[in-house]
């Protein structure tokens, strides 16, 4: 059966676009008939085209094991088409299947010619998104109530066994519980900065490091210059901030192919302040007010 355009209002993505406007972007997809066992993208890979399945089936892969098959009709890897993000999974036909595929580039030139398409169509998306981050924000907020209960849980053990005889057993009991207990602590949890609000570290070299990730008590650096000299244990530098700059020191505590990470020393109120306004900004990102 022919696809039609009122079929696609069944997808979100597609989701209150005007029939007429649908006919107008499905005339811009190539159509292609694929055999089973073909690969539309690798996981890993950079998106080059939107796809979309018409007929057959795709299965989404992370390594051997299937993640989810799709059956018509379904949109594939549409946020990372259109985010740029790379390709978490490996799309393979599962079965003879009719794909429709637009690449990125076209995407985006029909977009720039059909704005009163483009605009429904990211309307539509921004929602998917802001779905999703609802979601993923109750799912984050049960993992942190059993982490909590967990925590909770093994310092009422650690107790427990410190108040009663010590043996082999006992010592290493506590060890573990210790690590764990300072390993759940939430000082150790890093936040990536955003592709909008980077930050870098100054190196007393002047050279310039990107931040991976950071906490109020955490930096973790990376890639270094081939040539920067970076001390083994004590350390000092300028974290650059969107809004300025903080001088820091610390301690490195781990290397690892280019990237160190350093346990930072207390900063002074003003510095603290400046810095914890800049977490509050990318975790902002990750949160639905």
């Amino acid at each position: 059966m022919a696809l039609r355009p009122s079929d696609l209002h069944a997808i979100p993505v597609f989701e209150k676009i005007t029939e007429a406007h649908l006919e107008t972007l499905m005339a811009a997809f190539e159509r292609r008939t694929l055999a089973a066992d073909e690969v539309l993208f690798e996981a890993g890979t950079a998106p080059e085209h939107l796809h979309l399945l018409v007929s057959g089936e795709v299965a989404l892969k992370e390594g051997a094991t299937t993640r989810f098959l799709l059956n018509p009709i379904a949109p594939i890897g549409e946020l990372g088409a259109v985010t740029g993000f790379r390709r978490a999974t490996t799309a393979v036909t599962s079965k003879p299947s009719e794909v429709w595929s637009i690449g990125i580039g076209a995407l985006r030139q029909f977009f720039e010619q059909y704005g009163d398409v483009a605009f429904p169509f990211y309307h539509n998306l921004l929602n998917i998104v802001a779905d999703k981050l609802r979601r993923d924000q109750n799912r984050l907020e049960e993992v942190r109530t059993n982490l909590i209960r967990t925590q909770k849980g093994m310092k009422t053990l650690l107790d427990f066994v410190l108040e009663n005889e010590e043996t082999a057993l006992s010592r290493q009991i506590c060890a573990t519980l210790e690590d764990l207990i300072e390993k759940n602590r939430r000082w150790h949890y890093l936040v990536e900065p955003s592709r909008t609000l980077k930050s870098s570290v100054r190196l007393d070299s002047g050279q310039l490091v990107p931040v991976q990730e950071l906490s109020d008590g955490w930096l973790r650096l990376g890639p270094l210059p081939e040539n920067a000299s970076v001390p083994h244990e004590d350390w000092s530098g300028v974290l650059v901030l969107p809004s300025g700059e903080i001088p820091v020191s610390g301690r490195v505590e781990a290397r690892d192919d280019g990237f160190i990470l350093i346990r930072l020393d207390l900063l002074i109120d003003e510095y603290r302040k400046t810095l914890q306004d800049y977490l509050t900004r990318l975790e902002l990102l990750d949160f639905v007010v």
